[in-house]
């Protein structure tokens, strides 16, 4: 999670003039359903675009087990996204082995410690394409 639940809060309440840029790059907000809660659970992320699609990284930071957003969008993949002001419903999903690489590529682009955290874990961190529904 790149900040807390108050700056989710505010990024919402400004439609993203404060906190979409982050740090040198763009965040989003991607809202999960919990699977075991069945409660919304909005979680700021790095994103970037691919063509209609907005892609987001599973990192963790590298750790050994997958963030609880990516178990929750596993269980169900109907997902929120609000980048700025844009609030819209997607569909997601985890890029295929033919696809990664080229994904893998602009996300490191984004956040180059992407590559750090991979060399931290043997899971094979993925990366999340999020589609408009």
């Amino acid at each position: 999670m790149l900040f807390g639940q108050e700056h989710v809060q505010r990024y919402v309440e400004t439609a993203g003039q404060e906190g979409h840029d982050w740090q040198g790059t763009t965040a989003l907000i991607l809202t999960t359903k919990g699977r075991q809660s069945g409660e919304p659970r909005p979680t700021p992320l790095i994103y970037q675009r691919h063509g209609e699609d907005y892609l987001v990284v599973a990192s963790k930071g590298g750790a050994d087990d997958p963030p609880a957003w990516y178990l929750n969008l596993e269980a169900d993949p109907n997902v929120e996204v609000q980048v700025l002001g844009d609030r819209f419903h997607a569909r997601a999903r985890t890029a295929t082995p033919d696809e990664k690489p080229e994904l893998w590529q602009i996300m490191l682009g984004a956040w180059p410690a992407y590559a750090e955290y991979q060399e931290k874990t043997t899971r094979d961190i993925p990366v999340v394409v999020l589609e408009r529904a």
